[in-house]
């Protein structure tokens, strides 16, 4: 896709339904020819429409009504597209936690999770958060500050227990620290502006994870995955885990990532686009809804389910 048609896109599947401001602002700039010439200035990871949006946000501008979005942006073009470079989409959003469970409580226990494309690390604190299937008993602490809920449909294996979770690491190529207050303020402009409840459940994760901060490694993710991996405590089964990473990878660095991961000891859960993964999406039992946007969730590079992207629902294959 061309840049127009990104944003058109993200419009149509991302945004719609979920974030009216976002529908009208990246389906606007997606037929504002001056606005894409300036996006198509950037390299092509950086034209991102999130990160063109929490940019505008994390520099202050305005995100409510287009023509006042468009005249800020053109204005302030150079902190816009500096921050742009500068910054990464690093959504970091525990809700993933509800789609990841039922895999994470099947496996041998207890776990060493390590995280790829972990941004603050936020997801690594499955054990830590409450979560409610549809309108089954909640699973979790009654008084944690983070409660998840997920709505399913077929044949889901409904989580017991927590999984138990020895030890935990993540993998970024920028970290981010949840006791820094600009780190923050950016992941909460990765939140979408009409989201409440998402901003609430990510400054809670992030008062969990300040309690005890997670081991979080900068560098390339194939060389750093074989070093957490060979990290793991003995006795326990390590699991790597990813949503939403693979997509920025170009193809050769996924195939790349690939093999590392069949080369490695114990489990591998994807959580990316249906079409990310060749592998997956040659077993997948059926096609994504053409509607919405899910991701494909699989274990071992065997489908499982589709998955909400913020962890909102499963369809369990």
């Amino acid at each position: 896709m061309d840049t127009a048609q990104r944003y058109r896109a993200f419009a149509t599947r991302e945004a719609h339904g979920h974030s009216a401001i976002y529908e009208e602002l990246a389906g606007r700039t997606a037929d504002d020819e001056e606005l894409i010439a300036l996006i198509d200035q950037l390299p092509e990871p950086k034209r991102q429409p999130n990160l063109l949006l929490a940019a505008v946000r994390f520099l202050g501008g305005p995100v409510k009504g287009y023509p006042a979005f468009r005249s800020w942006v053109i204005t302030h073009w150079d902190q816009v597209s500096a921050t742009m470079r500068r910054r990464r989409t690093q959504t970091n959003e525990p809700g993933r936690c509800a789609t990841l469970l039922p895999l994470l409580a099947s496996l041998p226990q207890p776990l060493a999770l390590i995280e790829v494309g972990a941004s603050a690390g936020l997801c690594l604190y499955p054990d830590h958060y409450r979560y409610r299937y549809d309108d089954r008993p909640p699973l979790g602490p009654s008084d944690g500050p983070v409660s998840l809920t997920c709505t399913t449909a077929g044949p889901m294996p409904i989580p017991e227990q927590l999984p138990t979770v020895a030890w935990r690491a993540g993998i970024d190529l920028n970290p981010l620290d949840v006791r820094d207050a600009n780190d923050m303020h950016w992941l909460e402009c990765l939140v979408w502006p009409e989201q409440s409840d998402r901003l609430d459940r990510l400054r809670n994760a992030a008062h969990i994870a300040q309690a005890e901060p997670p081991h979080l490694v900068r560098g390339d993710l194939n060389q750093a995955v074989r070093e957490l991996v060979s990290q793991a405590p003995r006795g326990t089964t390590p699991v790597v885990f990813h949503s939403a990473v693979l997509v920025y990878l170009p193809s050769e660095a996924r195939s790349a990532f690939t093999e590392t991961m069949r080369g490695l000891p114990g489990h591998w859960i994807t959580n990316e686009g249906p079409h990310i993964l060749p592998t997956v999406e040659a077993r997948l039992p059926r096609s994504a809804p053409p509607d919405r946007a899910v991701f494909a969730l699989a274990l071992d590079e065997q489908p499982m389910a589709f998955a909400g992207p913020h962890g909102q629902s499963l369809d369990w294959f």
